[in-house]
């Protein structure tokens, strides 16, 4: 994996434009999915250590009752919920993207979270009150521009109009809230089918 690939990720957060054309048309979908995975792995650990080492100025968490594997559901869960719904959509709206390019379009626009908030981790520990202010003013800048890249990235992988694109984003955002709404579901039904399934050997096994 030559430098140039491991660059590119922040040449698309700067020339998104040319930069999601290229991921779609002129790379390699197997290098960029390589990429993608590290992207996530680099967010989720960003995460991590911004819940467990940032400054008590901004930090809202409990160190000692951070649980690491629900940092890696907060950013795994929402990422494919978004590719799952976005595919299902944009397939009967005529888009051009394949999962794939959805998926990889979506972890590159999540490189400005990771190059923002990962410098804070260490600087938020010498900041005061009055300057946390910075604090939140770059975490605000980082979600804009991942939420612009989004936009950028979800226009050129499904070739739509930017009106088109808008009214995706928000209608993959609806199916988003049915998916997890199924996903909820699902689970307590298998809860209760497992607490059912339970006081049935409870009572066979105090029976006999």
């Amino acid at each position: 994996m030559n430098s140039e690939i491991i660059k590119y990720p922040f040449y698309v957060t700067v020339h998104p434009f040319n930069g999601f054309w290229e991921l779609k048309y002129e790379h390699s979908k197997r290098i960029n999915l390589i990429i993608s995975f590290i992207i996530l792995f680099l967010l989720i650990m960003t995460n991590t250590l911004s819940s467990q080492y940032s400054g008590f100025v901004v930090n809202l968490y409990n160190p000692e009752e951070m649980n690491s594997l629900m940092e890696v559901v907060t950013v795994i869960v929402p990422v494919m919920f978004w590719c799952v719904a976005n595919w299902s959509l944009t397939t009967l709206l005529d888009g051009e993207g394949k999962f794939a390019e959805i998926f990889i379009a979506t972890c590159y626009a999540l490189t400005p979270l990771i190059l923002i908030n990962l410098p804070w981790v260490f600087l938020s520990n010498f900041i005061s009150l009055q300057e946390a202010t910075f604090y939140y003013l770059s975490q605000s800048l980082a979600v804009i521009w991942f939420i612009f890249l989004l936009f950028i990235g979800n226009m050129t992988v499904q070739q739509f109009t930017p009106s088109k694109t808008v009214l995706t984003i928000l209608l993959t955002l609806v199916a988003m809230g049915f998916i997890a709404f199924l996903c909820l579901l699902f689970f307590s039904l298998i809860q209760q089918i497992i607490a059912f399934l339970t006081v049935i050997y409870q009572e066979i096994v105090f029976r006999y």
